[in-house]
Order: structure tokens, then C-alpha cells, then sequence
């Protein structure tokens, strides 16, 4: 299989890493310290295009799919994995509305979520309802005298749910019938009744505001529907799937990125009267983490062709997630070891990117739930 870009692509791929060496890493630092979302980083990435890949041009989009966005948010999360983490989670919300959207949806939000710069989010999680998606709790009532839905119930762990202009919000329109009866909405911020409660103080992606939301009595017009009635899980799941790429390569870039400041580390660092990149005990460790990363790279590569493709990709996406998130964690563990205690100290990003790494093991699905799609995948032999 070729796996060779496109001339569009390898100038997307320059692009972003001209931009994360610009843009992000010079205040990588002080956006994790600062705990506050990246705003500036934000609108720049909007103003040059990143927040519409994937989505087609004539709804301000600059078209793309899977493999443009795993090109971009790799090489942003080499850099900075908050401003990796923003993009990559920030297309969810327009990707949905683009595949699920009516035509109406689409002219009225896209344009806003790409050129516009306003910042999506997906909101799923609640406090009973994290692996397990299916106890959602959070209702959608509809009222026909008004012909609106009103929502009621608590979204947490959302990011980027504190900033959001527009969110793809998931409720129970009909709670007898569980999942069956789950459906999707395009909430807006400020409509009333939607509030923003507590911003989560978190390990790392410090800069990548999580936040509880908050829905009492909260109207929402019937027009945003999005999708039909009933059909707000498969919404969700295919999604999630698109997602896993989208974290998939994040864990590559920072895996990429702790290998480059360890090569350079280990060549510079002079132990014993020679560089400690000449002891064979380091050469092993970059052996092992370059290795595992490729192998990473590849199964990332290849989720977002078979997506591209239009073919099935849950046990790919789950595949990709799976692995590249716990080589994201074994790569920068054995960065800071090569490090040593200047690694351990925040005037070297290895802490910062350490820390980071850890949350591709958790958010968009557990490892655990990863392991249960993909052994339930292959099992059944799909």
C-alpha cells in the first residue's frame, strides 16, 4: 500500500510544522503554566485554515480528510499537545455536522466553525455515563408548542466545552429506549439555560480547558436536530471513531517530538568523556523508541485511509488509538529517562510533554474499552 503524499499534502505537512515551530512552541511553556486556553493559537490556526480540514470549501472548509488532519495535529503535538489536542477535538463538531447536517446545518454553522474561527466541542461524557456511553442521563423533551427541544441534565470532562461557540450535545429524547432513544443536537453558546460550571485543574494539556456544562430547562430550537431522532449514538460512535485517529496522531507527534530532543540531547550531553548518545544502553532505548513509533505511524496512516476510503475502520481506529497511545507513554517516559534530572525539570519540556502523553491513554475511549472493540472485532471476524 502507498502511503505517499499527495503534493497537497506534503504541503500541508510543511505548512503545519512551520507553524508549530512559529507559533506554538515559543509559548508551549507558558500556555501550560498559564492553565488558559490558547486563543491566540486558536484564531491563528483558523486564520490560516487548519480548523476547516476536512471540511468541504463551499462551507468554508479546505476540504481534506483523515490523513490531512493526522498530517497537521501530528505535527502540532511535536510542539504543543494542547494546541494538537484543541484542533484535533475541535473538528469533531464540524466533521459531525457535515456528515449528518442538513443542508440548512451546514450553511448556517460550518462556515463559523472553520474561517469564522469559533471553537467546536462534543459533549457525550457525564459523570455515570464515561466508558459506558450508553448511560447518558441528560434529556431532550421536545415541546410542540414551540417546536423546541428543552434539555435538562450535566455534561462533564468536556474540552473545550468552556470556550465552544457551537457544541454537539448528545440527549435522551426517548430514556425507555436507551441507546435507541439518544439523539444529537447543535447547542449554541449563550442560548439560555446552558451554562458552564466547574474547569477541571488536570495533570496535563493545561492549556486545554475541561469544563462541566450545565443544561436546566435549556431551549433548544427543533431545527437543531441534528441527524434524526434516535439516531444520536451512531452519531456518537462514528465520531469517536474519527476521533481515535485524530488522538491516534497526537501520540505520534509527541512521541516524534521526545525522540528529536533526545537525539539531540544524548549528542550534546558529554558523560565520561563522551557524548552519551556513543553508550550503547541510550542507543537501545532510541532504537526501541523510533521503532515503536513507525510501527505507530503506520497504524495511524492506515485508520485514516480505510476512513478516507469510505471502508469500515472502528477496529483500525481503535487499533491506532490503542497503540500509539501507550507508545506515546513508553516514548516519553524513556525521553526523560534519557534526559535524566534536567528532564525532570520544567525548564525542558520533557515534563510538560510526559505529563501530556498520559491523557491519550484515557479520553476518546480507555485502553480498556479500546482492547474490548478490537478483540469483539476480531472474534466476529469483521
Amino acid at each position: 500500500m502507498d502511503f505517499s503524499l499527495t503534493r497537497e499534502q506534503a504541503m500541508l505537512k510543511k505548512l503545519a510544522k512551520q507553524f508549530a515551530e512559529n507559533e506554538l512552541e515559543p509559548v508551549a511553556a507558558e500556555v501550560d503554566e498559564a492553565h488558559v486556553f490558547p486563543v491566540d493559537n486558536f484564531a491563528k490556526m483558523a486564520a490560516v485554515g487548519f480548523t476547516g480540514i476536512g471540511v468541504p470549501k463551499e462551507y468554508g472548509g479546505c476540504g481534506g480528510g483523515a490523513l490531512e488532519k493526522v498530517l497537521a495535529v501530528t505535527e502540532f503535538a511535536k510542539k504543543c499537545m494542547t494546541s494538537a489536542a484543541c484542533l484535533s477535538i475541535h473538528l469533531i463538531a464540524p466533521h459531525a455536522i457535515a456528515d449528518y447536517g442538513t443542508e440548512e446545518q451546514k450553511q448556517k454553522y460550518l462556515p463559523r466553525l472553520t474561517k469564522g474561527g469559533e471553537l467546536g466541542a462534543f459533549a457525550l461524557t457525564e459523570p455515570n455515563a464515561g466508558s459506558d456511553a450508553a448511560g447518558v442521563k441528560t434529556t431532550a423533551v421536545y415541546d410542540a408548542e414551540t417546536n423546541e427541544y428543552i434539555l435538562n441534565g450535566t455534561k462533564c470532562f468536556i474540552t473545550g466545552g468552556s470556550r465552544a461557540g457551537i457544541l454537539v450535545i448528545f440527549a435522551l429524547t426517548d430514556p425507555k429506549m436507551k441507546t435507541k432513544g439518544m439523539s444529537a443536537f447543535i447547542v449554541e453558546k449563550g442560548m439560555p439555560g446552558f451554562t458552564v460550571g466547574k474547569i477541571e485543574n488536570k495533570m496535563g494539556l493545561s492549556g486545554s480547558e475541561t469544563a462541566e456544562l450545565i443544561f436546566e430547562d435549556c431551549r433548544v430550537p427543533a431545527e437543531n436536530l441534528l441527524g434524526k431522532e434516535g439516531k444520536g449514538f451512531k452519531i456518537a460512535m462514528q465520531a469517536l471513531d474519527g476521533a481515535r485517529i485524530g488522538v491516534g496522531a497526537q501520540s505520534i507527534g509527541v512521541a516524534e517530538g521526545a525522540i528529536e530532543l533526545s537525539v539531540k540531547y544524548a549528542n550534546e550531553r558529554v558523560q565520561f568523556g563522551k557524548p552519551i548518545s556513543s553508550l550503547q544502553g541510550i542507543q537501545w532505548y532510541i532504537a526501541d523508541m523510533a521503532t515503536k513509533t513507525e510501527a505507530s505511524k503506520a497504524l495511524v496512516s492506515y485508520a485514516a485511509y480505510l476512513q478516507d476510503s469510505g471502508k469500515p475502520f472502528t477496529k483500525e481506529a481503535a487499533m491506532c488509538k490503542l497503540n500509539g497511545s501507550e507508545n506515546a507513554r513508553f516514548v516519553t517516559n524513556l525521553a526523560l529517562q534519557i534526559h535524566g534530572g534536567y528532564g525532570y525539570m520544567k525548564d525542558y519540556p520533557l515534563e510538560r510533554m510526559y505529563r501530556d502523553a498520559k491523557i491519550t491513554e484515557i479520553y476518546e475511549g480507555t485502553s480498556e474499552i479500546h482492547k474490548v472493540v478490537i478483540s469483539r472485532a476480531v472474534i466476529n471476524g469483521k
